[in-house]
């Protein structure tokens, strides 16, 4: 073996079970059990808490970090798209290049091995954000796996140049489809339409829906009823449906329980929909944040993501899906044990279930992408926000992060 890492709290280990060495050769798994005896290099968890690498199922990489160059909203109205579409003409694949990458690293230090990327394409952009975007991710793949998502952010239905584009990022690299019906003028026809293309180049789907503050005219019925006609269940993913979360309990759970039968997945933004949701109101503001929880309970496959970073959208983060967790928590006002630790698996197993991914997690024979955090067991990580100290892909280091050390005075 080529590494050890030794003295391991799983995700799933019992309590009071033994710490597990994990052995590791040609940048894969070879061997789980305590006290490995081959003699390698070492890294010793210390009993900490090690898990498969975060995955980010959720995130705009080509329009991060533009924050500066947006005038601030007025008042409490944000109109986030035109913002953006104003200064986007102004994009060259070099600075969405720059910018991608900044993102990444923030990703990569924050423990995120695996990541989804939505990457917009229309006459103002064209390709450039794309292959800036492929750019930073080919830079950055020694330390995270990155796929795209390509969708029509202002339109698609009666624009021929977006469905050109799309089909030319595709064709390119591209590997799911997307969509954000809510600013289309057709939003039925453009979720049809994305669902041709997904079956074209046999690609998953993954859109943004029924962002909005009432549970008026929602799209979520289309997308389940394609999903079923077309036997896609497990490829097909909604991001944002933030009228979910304004649903009494007994729709909530008939909408839920349809979603988990035909098989779409739901990916809940916290910190996008709080800054975006109950502009309406000026005084006892509404949260707009979907109960990823509850619909776990009800059965559907449920991620927890960052979206946007920087930008009109949402002008702060981190890149911490810890802290997108922690937040969803506070805000849904989670506190049991097991909810918390279904909180931690919204950033691990369920969203490589979203993603199809067949070789994740802590196994003989899977890549050893992992991060050692600072915490006894996920239900500690979720609640302190805990630090990762030390990342591998593929079983080589990525990041390391010394722990706090305090100073007091001497006696």
């Amino acid at each position: 073996m080529e590494l050890i890492i030794r003295n391991a709290r799983l995700p799933d280990s019992p309590a009071g079970a033994p710490d597990i060495d994990i052995g590791i050769e040609g940048g894969r798994i070879v061997a789980l059990a305590p006290g490995l005896p081959a003699a390698a290099a070492e890294f010793d968890a210390g009993g900490r808490l090690v898990c498969a690498g975060f995955i980010e199922t959720h995130i705009h990489l080509d329009k991060s970090c533009i924050i500066g160059r947006c005038a601030p909203e007025i008042g409490r109205e944000v109109a986030a798209v035109p913002r953006v579409a104003a200064v986007k003409p102004g994009f060259t694949v070099a600075d969405v290049t720059e910018r991608a990458a900044r993102t990444l690293r923030k990703c990569i230090a924050h423990g995120t091995t695996r990541m989804r990327t939505h990457v917009e394409v229309d006459p103002a952009i064209g390709l450039r954000g794309f292959d800036g975007v492929r750019a930073a991710a080919a830079a950055h793949a020694w330390a995270i796996d990155v796929e795209i998502c390509v969708f029509p952010q202002e339109g698609l239905t009666g624009a021929p140049e977006v469905e050109a584009l799309m089909v030319a990022a595709l064709r390119n690299g591209a590997s799911v489809v997307g969509a954000a019906p809510g600013y289309d003028a057709d939003p039925a026809g453009q979720i049809r339409r994305v669902f041709a293309l997904a079956r074209a180049f046999d690609a998953d789907i993954d859109m943004h829906l029924d962002l909005g503050d009432s549970a008026e005219h929602m799209d979520i019925h289309l997308v389940a009823e394609l999903t079923e006609q077309y036997r896609l269940g497990g490829r097909v993913a909604v991001g944002h449906v933030t009228k979910l979360s304004r649903l009494p309990p007994p729709r909530l759970r008939e909408i839920g329980r349809r979603l988990a039968d035909v098989g779409v997945a739901v990916t809940v933004l916290p910190a996008t929909d709080l800054f975006l949701m109950g502009r309406d109101q000026d005084h006892d503001v509404r949260r707009g944040v979907v109960d990823a929880n509850a619909l776990t309970e009800m059965g559907v496959n449920c991620s927890i993501s960052t979206n946007n970073v920087l930008n009109p959208f949402t002008p702060y983060g981190d890149c911490s899906l810890l802290r997108m967790a922690n937040l969803h928590a506070n805000v849904l006002q989670v506190s049991q044990p097991a909810r918390l630790h279904d909180c931690f698996d919204m950033l691990t197993a369920r969203p490589a279930r979203l993603m199809n991914l067949a070789d994740y997690g802590i196994a003989v024979g899977n890549p050893a992408d992992l991060v050692v955090l600072d915490a006894a067991d996920p239900v500690q990580a979720v609640a302190e926000i805990a630090h990762p100290l030390a990342a591998f892909k593929r079983g080589r280091r990525s990041l390391t992060r010394a722990a706090a050390v305090l100073h007091p005075p001497d006696d």
